[in-house]
């Protein structure tokens, strides 16, 4: 999150996200290297150019699995949020090990033909129409292309710009990628391998990812049931939200009148005492669930990537610019409720007290 266009908005946190994911990557790299040459000793040696081109596929594509696996994998468990915090530095990293495969698989093997080895490619039209003969090479540049689409417009630069709805539907490009490179490997280097190993790997793969995927969308449908369950019929223009005591200190509870973002509701400390206050609950960074993050140094922040919102205000704090519809809310006798008409993103809304005696009753 960042009030300007930098190249990196660097801190600690970021600063150790890099350098463990650059010191796993050499690890693998150098593991795989090692490990091969060891297996494969004369006469069924692979020279190194071969073992490195394998080394950084098989690395990009097990980054690739993490990075799409990381997005299902916070809906399910919370504390595979500070992973979805940075995962465009893993989507940047991953195009650079893609390109690296690329340009030595390009040097290695057509580098020393008579024609350009990428037009090489295009000009087989014939083979488009064989399993076997089929330039399995042309999938994997499509997704190359898709990561490199990504890693540019992965700035919040483009965010902006683009709107997060376009530049979300950018990105999902991602799984057109990876559904390429599946089809890439598996016409490609698995025809001629004999090991089980990369076969395994890959079914593994997309096993994970289609389970995850699978397991998260029906927790999510199941959370939007019970969110329309639990939100009463809207009575005189206000939906009887929950009791006070419902809602832990610094968190929220979520509603969603009937066909409408939902609401989260936060509890929370002020200046003044105890209050509640209402705002979208659909982050305006990259439409995370911000009912699912909690109040952090007086603001509702996002679980996704920390986007911060004024509770009372919809507003994120200065000098950021970002803003939410807020709602009118109310606290009746030991009842929380909100207006469910959405008010202007940013409109400052006096938040609703809470009574000491109602505040004892809760923390009890």
């Amino acid at each position: 999150m960042s009030a300007g266009y930098v190249t990196v908005q660097w801190n600690a946190h970021k600063r150790r996200y890099d350098m463990l994911l650059w010191s796993a990557i050499v690890a693998y790299l150098a593991a795989f290297l090692a490990i091969s040459m060891l297996t494969h000793q004369p006469p069924a040696e692979i020279s190194v150019p071969v073992l490195l081109m394998r080394a950084l596929g098989t690395a990009a594509f097990i980054l690739l699995t993490v990075t799409i696996s990381i997005g299902p994998l916070a809906r399910l468990d919370r504390r595979a949020a500070p992973l979805l915090y940075n995962r465009r530095h893993l989507g940047v990293s991953l195009f650079c090990l893609g390109l690296a495969h690329a340009a030595l698989a390009i040097l290695f093997y057509g580098a020393f033909g008579a024609s350009n080895p990428i037009l090489a490619l295009l000009d087989r039209p014939e083979a488009l129409t064989s399993i076997s003969a089929f330039p399995f090479e042309l999938l994997g540049l499509c997704a190359l292309l898709v990561l490199f689409l990504m890693a540019a417009t992965s700035h919040d630069f483009w965010l902006k710009n683009l709107s997060p709805r376009w530049w979300k539907a950018l990105h999902m490009l991602v799984y057109a990628a990876y559904a390429a490179l599946v089809v890439h490997i598996t016409l490609g280097p698995l025809q001629s391998e004999r090991s089980l190993l990369y076969p395994i790997l890959l079914s593994a793969s997309v096993a994970t990812v289609g389970a995850l995927h699978i397991a998260a969308g029906l927790k999510s449908l199941a959370q939007d049931r019970a969110m329309a369950r639990d939100t009463p019929a809207e009575s005189a223009a206000w939906i009887d939200v929950c009791a006070v005591t419902d809602i832990p200190m610094d968190r929220a509870r979520a509603v969603r009148p009937e066909g409408a973002d939902p609401i989260a509701v936060y509890r929370y400390s002020d200046d003044v005492g105890e209050c509640v206050s209402a705002i979208s609950a659909v982050c305006a960074h990259q439409g995370g669930p911000l009912h699912e993050g909690k109040i952090v140094n007086g603001c509702a922040t996002c679980p996704w990537h920390g986007y911060q919102y004024l509770p009372d205000k919809g507003q994120s704090p200065p000098p950021f610019t970002e803003k939410l519809p807020t709602y009118r809310v109310r606290v009746q006798g030991a009842r929380v409720q909100v207006n469910p008409e959405p008010l202007a993103p940013g409109t400052p809304v006096e938040p609703a007290r809470i009574s000491a005696t109602t505040a004892k009753a809760a923390d009890a």
